[in-house]
């Protein structure tokens, strides 16, 4: 399965972002409102990066409580690490694992088409695991 199909019925419209403008403090709200934990960072139609709660986490360390004040731009994580909508889903998981991160904005054609979790993943790779075993179990059951 390709993350294009892993994401097909979802709307991209729906998907959550924030503007490189925008305060660390306002898209912490938005993290928490939406139980989240991460954005894209967009620049006009660019992904320009990903906020999540780790950069939140690693400025507070860093910084201190004043990063609450400063454009996300200044503290997200850029540049952002997409994936193709054309790529497999063990391809994304095996990406999220050498980069060591949760989430991915999905691409196509270089526009943001969605964006994806490693839970989005694994719950796809768990359910075509059952199906596979389900198969079997039909095989050898009409054996």
């Amino acid at each position: 399965m390709d993350i294009a199909q892993l994401i097909a019925d979802r709307d991209p419209a729906q998907v959550f972002t924030c503007h490189v403008d925008m305060l660390v403090r306002d898209v912490v709200g938005l993290l928490a409102e939406r139980r989240i934990g991460a954005l894209p960072v967009m620049r006009g139609a660019e992904v320009a990066g990903i906020f999540s709660e780790r950069d939140l986490i690693y400025r507070v360390a860093e910084i201190g409580p004043e990063c609450l004040d400063r454009p996300v731009g200044e503290v997200m994580t850029a540049p952002a690490i997409t994936v193709e909508a054309s790529e497999s889903v063990l391809g994304a998981l095996g990406l999220m694992t050498r980069r060591r991160i949760r989430h991915l904005p999905v691409v196509d054609g270089g526009r943001m088409c969605g964006f994806i979790s490693i839970g989005d993943l694994v719950k796809s790779r768990l359910d075509e695991i059952h199906h596979e075993a389900e198969a079997m179990r039909m095989y050898i059951q009409s054996a």
